[in-house]
């Protein structure tokens, strides 16, 4: 009895601890829209426990926020691929340190399903397989992961798993055996079908296949997202089909990296937004994204028409071969524009085409150098040096083909959300990148909040957290409430910037301090620290 009452009064001794993370002074930006607003936030258990002065409560650690925002943790709409979190779990901080704390993986690929043939090299050289999302949830799991992750299911991904490269309609087995494969990730956890119609294979999917697909995620509450067929002369087309698809199929559509390619095409956005808007004003439930920077990032191939890869790449590198194919297809590309024409976007000017990686038989001197800089370097004309670039793989290209009114129109809108289009990077292999990588949310605040002051702090951040997390029905999380996801970024509003830049795109922002996920800090006076706090997050029915 006596030993007990001592352990008693040693463990009332002892003090109470309220909080494993407390965040003192910050200027609340809740994700709302709300105004901001001075509080206290308390984390336990990875989630927000309490909001308000918490003066003289205790906890494990407390992070002292004056002069700082504080934040939902940042979500983008389009984070292209979660291997490399797989792969090296530090690639994660590309996202992290711009405050990204949930990333959607999967455009027209995908990372399920998986054939022997569709496997990742990347991934089989680690000693990794898997067919089904659920068993690569469970490889994610397993090994843990940096930052929360949605996964779309890929069109493209299931046409080459069924179908393979070449351009025709699938058979009405194959069909069943593409919608299948939809149930079986939808089950899995997935989140939506998507899209990305303007490269090959996912080009040659006619928009009654599109639905059918899409009508399976409709049974389990998904979404159908696209990189659209067409991003320039034909983008109100290219709206229309898509939000015919989210009709047909009865769920919501969202349109990545909404834009208008090419000079002669950039007034179109207003006349985009105008197709959007109505579609929202009858009911439809329509939403976009766009990344802040006015070059695009694609393969070198996609500059020519995709009727070449009917059958796969192979017989078009042959083609390169011949000196007359090489005219004919310059001939063709200079001179028609029935397709999505970059060179034409990019105002037929190969020096507005930078070179982000080459091939590794080609001189890695190249990158980040334009298409015409190389082609002086070679003493070549740069029609040949872009052939020769393409015959050598399908080198990862940034044009110069919007301008910012478009990005200033658009990031006006309630149903614009923000994305980087750009998978985590895996430093260890890096050499160049687009800088959006790195960049894309800090320069919302930096550029087009603090000194454009195109839209309201609040409403950038809530275009960063609650609008996609509401569009996932990710409903606990995007928003600073007791009870959610404690994902979480502090920032200085006024020296958070993007420092990446085309000549240097591997360079991680400033004034963005601390990221907190699930309740975790990952990073820590910025730097990276926790490799291990992301979860993936399924559709919940």
């Amino acid at each position: 009895m006596r030993l007990l009452l001592t352990l008693l009064v040693a463990g009332a001794l002892l003090p109470a601890q309220d909080f494993d993370l407390l965040l003192t002074g910050g200027r609340v930006v809740d994700g709302s829209g709300n105004p901001w607003y001075r509080a206290d936030i308390g984390i336990r258990n990875g989630r927000i426990a309490e909001i308000g002065r918490l003066t003289g409560r205790k906890a494990k650690r407390t992070i002292a926020a004056d002069g700082h925002v504080i934040a939902p943790g940042f979500v983008d709409m389009m984070g292209a691929t979660s291997l490399p979190l797989l792969l090296e779990p530090s690639s994660a901080e590309s996202k992290l340190r711009q405050g990204i704390t949930t990333i959607l993986s999967g455009e027209g690929g995908s990372l399920a399903p998986q054939t022997e043939k569709t496997f990742p090299a990347e991934a089989r050289k680690k000693g990794y397989f898997w067919r089904t999302y659920g068993e690569y949830f469970a490889l994610l799991e397993k090994h843990g992961i940096a930052v929360n992750t949605v996964h779309n299911i890929g069109a493209a991904q299931v046409r080459q798993v069924v179908i393979g490269d070449v351009d025709r309609e699938p058979t009405p087995a194959e069909l069943d055996q593409m919608r299948k494969h939809v149930d079986q990730a939808m089950r899995d956890g997935a989140v939506g079908l998507s899209t990305a119609l303007i490269y090959p294979p996912g080009t040659y999917a006619k928009t009654a296949e599109l639905v059918a697909m899409a009508k399976v995620v409709g049974q389990y509450g998904g979404a159908y997202m696209s990189h659209m067929r067409n991003e320039s002369q034909a983008l109100l087309d290219a709206i229309r089909e898509t939000m015919e698809i989210g009709r047909q199929a009865g769920i919501p559509v969202h349109i990545f990296h909404l834009k208008a390619a090419g000079e002669e095409n950039w007034p179109r956005i207003h006349d985009a937004i105008k197709v959007i808007q109505s579609a929202r004003d009858a009911g439809q439930d329509v939403t976009a994204d766009i990344y802040p920077y006015i070059r695009n990032g694609l393969g070198i191939r996609s500059f020519v028409h995709p009727k070449y890869f009917a059958n796969g790449p192979g017989p078009f590198v042959q083609s390169l071969k011949d000196p007359a194919a090489r005219a004919r297809l310059k001939k063709e590309v200079e001179s028609t524009n029935d397709w999505e024409n970059w060179y034409r976007h990019v105002g037929k000017n190969w020096d507005n085409v930078l070179v982000v990686s080459v091939p590794e038989s080609l001189d890695r001197a190249y990158e980040g150098k334009s298409v015409a800089q190389i082609a002086a370097l070679r003493k070549q004309d740069p029609w040949e040096t872009a052939f020769d670039l393409m015959a050598a793989g399908n080198p990862s290209v940034n044009p110069k083909s919007m301008n910012e009114e478009q990005k200033h129109a658009a990031l006006r809108q309630e149903w614009v959300s923000i994305c980087t289009d750009a998978g985590p990077v895996l430093m260890s292999e890096a050499r160049f990148s687009h800088p959006r990588a790195f960049g894309s949310f800090p320069r919302i605040l930096a550029k087009y909040v603090r000194e454009e002051k195109v839209i309201s702090l609040e409403g950038a951040i809530r275009r960063m957290s609650a609008l996609p997390a509401n569009f996932f029905r990710l409903y606990d999380r995007g928003r600073i409430a007791p009870g959610l996801a404690a994902d979480l970024v502090v920032f200085n509003p006024d020296t958070v910037r993007d420092t990446a830049t085309f000549e240097k795109p591997l360079a991680y922002p400033e004034g963005m301090p601390y990221v907190v996920v699930n309740g975790q800090v990952a990073v820590d006076q910025g730097k990276l620290v926790n490799t291990k706090a992301g979860a993936v997050l399924r559709l919940k029915p």
